[in-house]
C-alpha cells in the first residue's frame, strides 16, 4: 500500500519561512490586509486585493470560496488538476509534477509544454507558486493546514479533489472554480456517450474481468477502488478479481509474485511510469517471469501495456477519453 504523501518537515520549513515573503509580495500589509482579506473569502488575488467580482464556490473540504469570474493564470497542483484544466480550454501557468515524472504526466506533455513546475506529489513549493501570480490555485487534494494556508494567502484555493477521488466530482467543481461550468458539463456528457457505446460494442466482454497493474523495480501494484481507472472500468461494467474489489486505502497496492495468481482476470492492463510513455518490451521482460506466465489472460495473449501516467494516477477528462480508445483499441476486433 502506498501511503499518503506530504509536505517532509525541511519542506515546512521552507513554507513557513516564504510566509513573510509572501506577505510582503501579496499584501499591502502583513497585519490588517491579511485578516481583512481572510474575513472576505479566506484568500486574496496575486495582486493583494480580495477578487472584486467572480463567484463562489464550495470546495471538496466545504470551505467557501471567492474566485474571480474568469479566472486567467491557474496553477495545478494535482495531476487531475491539469487535466481538468487543459480539458476545460485552460492553460494553467504552474503545475505539479505527475507521479513518477519530472513534469506533466506522459499523456498531457504536448498540451502542458512550457508550464513551469511548481511542486510534485508531495507538495507545492510555495516559492514557485507565489513566483507564477496566480489568481486560482487549484489545490488537488491538500490537507495539509499549513501549507493551504501559505497557498491562500496567494491567491484563492480551491480543493479539488474529495476523499472519494472522484474524477467527474472533481472536474465539475473545477468547472464552476475557472468559470467553465458548461464546458464541464459537456465533457461528462461526451464521456458518457462514448463508454456507452464502447460497452455496446464490446458485446459479452463488458461483463469480464480486468485487472490494472503498475510495475516498476519495486515489483508490481495493483489498482484497487476509489481511484480513476477503477471508476471509468466500473463504467463499462468489468468485474476486477481478487483485492481489486475492495476499497484501497492509498492510490496502488502493492502486490508479491506469490500472490499475483490473485488478481489473474480475462484481461490485464499493465504499465510503467516511464516519462517515454508505454515500454514496448515490458510484456516481453513480465512473461519471462513464472508468476506472469501462470496468468490467464498472459497465456490467452490478452495482456496489453499501457500508460501507466495515464491509466495508474490521478487522471480526469482527458485520461477517461483516452482510456477508452485504449480499451477499444485492445478489445474490440
Amino acid at each position: 500500500m502506498t501511503p499518503p504523501h506530504f509536505p517532509s518537515r525541511s519542506a515546512r520549513r521552507t513554507a513557513t519561512a516564504a510566509m513573510a515573503l509572501v506577505c510582503g509580495l501579496v499584501l499591502s500589509a502583513c497585519g490588517s490586509s491579511a485578516s481583512s482579506s481572510s474575513s472576505d473569502s479566506g484568500s486574496s488575488s496575486s495582486d493583494g486585493s480580495a477578487a472584486k467580482s467572480g463567484t463562489t464556490v464550495t470546495d471538496a473540504t466545504g470551505a467557501e470560496v471567492k474566485v474571480p469570474a474568469a479566472p486567467k493564470r491557474v496553477v495545478a497542483l494535482s495531476e487531475m488538476d491539469l487535466d481538468s484544466a487543459l480539458a476545460l480550454g485552460v492553460k494553467p501557468v504552474g503545475l505539479a509534477a505527475g507521479r513518477g515524472q519530472k513534469g506533466a504526466p506522459g499523456y498531457l506533455s504536448a498540451q502542458a509544454q512550457g508550464i513551469p513546475v511548481v511542486g510534485a506529489v508531495t507538495g507545492p513549493d510555495i516559492e514557485k507558486v507565489m513566483r507564477t501570480k496566480p489568481d486560482v490555485i487549484l489545490a488537488g487534494q491538500l490537507a495539509d493546514e499549513q501549507v493551504l494556508a501559505q497557498l491562500k494567502k496567494i491567491a484563492p484555493t480551491v480543493v479539488t479533489i474529495g476523499n472519494g477521488k472522484n474524477w467527474k466530482s472533481s472536474l465539475q467543481l473545477t468547472g464552476k472554480a475557472l468559470g467553465k461550468a458548461d464546458e464541464a458539463t459537456k465533457l461528462l456528457t461526451d464521456y458518457d456517450t462514448r463508454a456507452a457505446a464502447l460497452k455496446k460494442d464490446l458485446g459479452p466482454k463488458a461483463g469480464g474481468t480486468v485487472s490494472v497493474a503498475r510495475y516498476s523495480a519495486k515489483g508490481t501494484a495493483v489498482m484497487q477502488q476509489g481511484v480513476f481507472i477503477s471508476d471509468v472500468l466500473k463504467d463499462l461494467g468489468f468485474k476486477r478479481p481478487g483485492i481489486q474489489n475492495e476499497q484501497g486505502k492509498g492510490h496502488s497496492t502493492p502486490i508479491s509474485d506469490e500472490n499475483l495468481k490473485e488478481i489473474d482476470g480475462d484481461w490485464l492492463f499493465i504499465g510503467t511510469l516511464s516519462s517515454a510513455g508505454p515500454d514496448a518490451g515490458l510484456l516481453d521482460q513480465l512473461t519471462k517471469k513464472p508468476a506472469y506466465q501462470q496468468l490467464k489472460a498472459v497465456g490467452d495473449g490478452q495482456a496489453t501495456v499501457i500508460d501507466g501516467s495515464k491509466w495508474t494516477s490521478l487522471g480526469g477528462a482527458e485520461a477517461a477519453v483516452s482510456v477508452l480508445d485504449d480499451i477499444r483499441k485492445a478489445m474490440v476486433k
